[in-house]
């Protein structure tokens, strides 16, 4: 039997010592439909969202805590949600206080397509920001947790427990078998296991992880008081082409734009990288590991130098994704250009992360959310390049920059449009319908803020693709020029102005 989020604050807190922080959720564009499955949830689950946030006493000392609702559309996080988690964060920041959080979840709100799927960035830079400032945030997991929530703020504790036979994974049991036509090996996502293979720190029941963080605070004491001081940050102008308004890919639909980004001979990096001046290719994490399905490389585009990474589209075939190794090369990738003082080029071109045993044991969900809480807090600019294909958390691990260019037809997604119809409707027939209602293609990410410069193809890349290669290095350029001579501090607090205000209404 699943434990609730009350269930959990009262196991975990002293006797009548939560506090709620929690206000009116805040509005979120929704369908008829989806109205009605948040009022049928409201009912059934006695909570207003998936999330309840607030502070209690831990065996006398204060803490604040975040805790899922899994009776809330299976504690799926969407725009609100996601809000209430991010201002719940930034307040036990600006108090100073110890941070317990408890995700139980399906992952994204497939209701709310890509704007939810992409909230997973600001939460974890949230917390990045709040580790940074010196305050412990302990993490345990429950049954189960899924997808881009156990990919980002439950994979970022300084420690991280989970409850006995949780289910705790990357991809979904459901989707693997609808992707793949088999079911996902048995026993490896479990919380057992992962404690096993190194990925959680311990498996316990609530009364022992109370016991643990009562030790864990005890050893830690934070100074109590330090506050952060708000930003009050003016939201950059976002570029656009003067050839998007040509071409903005309107005239095709979603899953027009899927199938044209899967065309084998579409340009990816490489084509790229050809028409770039001077180029230096690296490989591997340093560390003894190396991943065929991304390049790294020290790059000069017209003139301007960097550090450029991506997905490459050559290296990838039926399940040969990025595992792990590629993102721990993404993350050096990041350290180079941190170190070097060199801006960050980052290429998404993917159909997802690895599905497996091995990346799952190896640790694939924290790696997704390391690169998130790094590349947010970067001091160096950053510019990100949507080129194909979008596909879950892998793409997102590469999205949260300064600069956010998009082709034409490329596209950013949650999953994989067959994987969310499984989700949604327990078949694959519906993944057309899905990447519409899910605003996945550019030029709605272009109307949502997630993009800001879509880079036209005419009319599909495949078919030009050196004049394209060449108008795609020409708009990075531009955007590396525009981003020049610009503080660390400015860049941090304009990336983290961008993301925190993503999905919201003004």
């Amino acid at each position: 039997m699943k434990i609730s989020a009350r269930e959990l604050l009262d196991e975990l807190l002293d006797r009548g010592s939560f506090a709620s922080w929690d206000r009116q959720v805040v509005e979120v564009s929704a369908s008829p439909g989806y109205r009605t499955e948040l009022r049928e949830a409201r009912a059934r689950s006695g909570a207003d969202e998936a999330v309840l946030t607030g502070e209690g006493m831990l065996r006398g000392r204060r803490i604040a805590v975040i805790a899922c609702e899994f009776g809330f559309l299976a504690g799926s996080i969407g725009v609100a949600a996601a809000e209430r988690i991010v201002t719940a964060v930034e307040r036990a920041t600006e108090l100073g206080l110890p941070l317990v959080a408890s995700p139980t979840s399906g992952g994204t709100r497939m209701q709310e397509g890509t704007v939810a799927f992409v909230q997973m960035v600001k939460v974890a830079g949230a917390v990045a920001a709040h580790k940074a400032a010196g305050h412990p945030y302990l993490v345990y997991l429950r049954d189960p947790t899924m997808g881009g929530v156990f990919a980002s703020w439950g994979s970022l504790g300084h420690m991280t427990f989970a409850e006995p036979g949780a289910l705790i994974g990357f991809l979904g049991p459901r989707v693997y078998r609808a992707l793949y036509g088999r079911p996902f090996p048995e026993g490896v996502q479990t919380a057992e296991n992962l404690y096993r293979s190194g990925v959680i720190d311990g498996v316990v029941p609530v009364k022992v992880f109370r016991r643990i963080v009562h030790r864990v605070l005890a050893v830690v004491e934070t100074a109590a008081g330090s506050k952060g001081s708000s930003l009050d940050i003016e939201t950059p102008t976002r570029a656009v082409d003067s050839e998007t308004a040509r071409d903005s890919g309107t005239e095709k639909s979603a899953w027009d734009a899927v199938l044209i980004s899967r065309r084998p001979d579409r340009p990816g990096i490489r084509e790229l990288l050809r028409h770039v001046t001077d180029r230096v290719p690296l490989s591997g994490t340093g560390q003894g590991e190396s991943d065929r399905t991304v390049l790294l490389a020290l790059a000069r585009l017209r003139g301007r130098p960097c550090v450029l990474f991506g997905h490459d589209r050559a290296g990838q075939d039926g399940e040969n994704t990025m595992g792990p190794a590629a993102l721990r090369e993404a993350r050096r990738s990041m350290q180079l250009a941190a170190e070097l003082a060199l801006p960050l080029v980052l290429v998404i071109d993917t159909a997802g992360a690895a599905l497996s045993r091995e990346a799952e044991e190896r640790g694939l969900a924290p790696e997704i959310a390391r690169c998130l809480a790094d590349l947010v807090t970067l001091d160096t600019p950053t510019v990100s390049v949507l080129l194909g294909q979008g596909s879950g958390g892998g793409a997102l691990a590469l999205l949260p920059a300064d600069r956010v260019l998009a082709a034409t037809h490329a596209w950013l997604a949650p999953l994989p449009p067959e994987g969310a119809s499984a989700i949604v409707f327990r078949d694959t027939a519906h993944a057309p319908a899905l990447a519409a209602a899910q605003r996945i293609r550019a030029a709605d990410l272009l109307a949502d803020g997630v993009v800001d410069r879509i880079v036209p193809e005419y009319p599909d890349a495949a078919d030009e693709p050196t004049d394209f290669a060449h108008r795609m290095v020409r708009a990075i350029a531009e955007e590396l020029t525009d981003l020049g001579g610009r503080s660390p501090e400015s860049l941090r607090s304009e990336r983290h102005l961008r993301y925190r205000r993503l999905g919201l209404r003004s």
